[in-house]
């Protein structure tokens, strides 16, 4: 990767602004379902605090529209990560305003801070300048670490980086190193997987995958739609009957290639249909076990390796999600070109 990381600068008696991912799922009762966004970030604060820094995380949660929403308040995510840590996670009011800056300026070196929801402000998605701002004068560096985000010019992914120096946490750089690598360097043979409903969603990661991998294969819904352009009968299955002849053009294209795996292979969040996606996390663990490179990319997909319990058992699973997918386009991910360059 040719951008900066916290590698690269001294972080001793600073305050490290650092945007996080802790969009994590919650139930009913605001508590956490799957903290995997949270331990995911852990390598990169606990370098930050071992190393003098004092730590003022930014994320969102959910989709709150320009308005504070009382479910999706950061509080459980505070709460998680003080466990996680074994010490205070102090929570803030806000993610801006003078209570805000005040909190922040007495950060000592060793200390956390974790603002409050940035989706609670509109200016934060429109990339505000004076809301980026404002957000970048809470810290003395920037660190994006949240590649679930990089592919929006958000006021905290984008916009704070015209006023900070920017520089990429471990979780960004394992990101790109990994997906990265399987792009520009990959092992042979080089298999993709890619599942999920709709074709229309795949084109571009299909068209790109076609010229580098040496098999493909297509499952879940967007199956049938490939079926169909070959003259299968399918019967009553959902298909996309305006791609028909995309997938025809993709499958003319295409010779054997593909080990990036993409869509869940049934509705794996529904145990009656999780079979087709279960075995196939078994298959990838085993490969992965005999010396294989595993990478997982897509929310559902990292969603179902997860639930199977078999997180552990792959090379990579991306926190990505859309993320992801743009970057397996080759589309320029906004949140990472801004980042500092070696």
């Amino acid at each position: 990767m040719n951008k900066k990381t916290i590698r690269d600068i001294d972080v001793a008696g600073k305050r490290v602004l650092v945007r996080v991912d802790f969009n994590v799922p919650l139930d009913a009762e605001q508590h956490i379902t799957d903290d995997t966004r949270i331990r995911a970030a852990l390598p990169t604060i606990e370098y930050l605090l071992d190393h003098g820094a004092a730590v003022i995380l930014m994320s969102h949660l959910g989709r709150p529209k320009g308005k504070a929403v009382e479910t999706m308040r950061l509080t459980p995510v505070a709460q998680r990560l003080s466990e996680l840590l074994h010490k205070p996670v102090q929570m803030a009011p806000d993610c801006i305003g003078p209570e805000v800056e005040a909190l922040a300026r007495n950060l000592q070196p060793g200390q956390v801070l974790l603002l409050e929801n940035l989706r609670f402000h509109d200016e934060e998605e429109k990339n505000d300048p004076a809301f980026a701002r404002q957000l970048a004068s809470l810290g003395d560096i920037y660190v994006n670490d949240a590649f679930g985000t990089a592919h929006r010019a958000h006021a905290s992914t984008e916009g704070v980086t015209h006023y900070l120096p920017g520089v990429a946490g471990f979780l960004m750089e394992k990101e790109i190193n990994f997906l990265g690598g399987a792009l520009e360097n990959p092992r042979r043979p080089f298999a993709a997987i890619v599942g999920g409903a709709k074709v229309s969603d795949k084109i571009a990661v299909l068209e790109r995958l076609i010229s580098m991998v040496d098999m493909l294969l297509i499952g879940g819904g967007m199956a049938n739609t490939f079926l169909k352009a070959e003259g299968y009968e399918i019967g009553d299955s959902l298909y996309e009957e305006g791609k028909v002849d995309v997938a025809s053009e993709l499958i003319n294209k295409a010779h054997q290639r593909g080990l990036e795996f993409n869509g869940t292979l049934g509705v794996a969040e529904m145990p009656a249909f999780a079979r087709g996606t279960d075995a196939i996390i078994e298959i990838l663990a085993e490969r992965t076990k005999a010396g294989a490179t595993t990478i997982i990319g897509g929310g559902d997909s990292a969603a179902a390796v997860e639930q199977a319990g078999a997180a552990d058992k792959m090379s990579h699973v991306s926190t990505g999600g859309g993320a992801s997918l743009e970057f397996l386009e080759g589309r320029v991910l906004p949140g990472v070109a801004a980042l500092q360059d070696k």
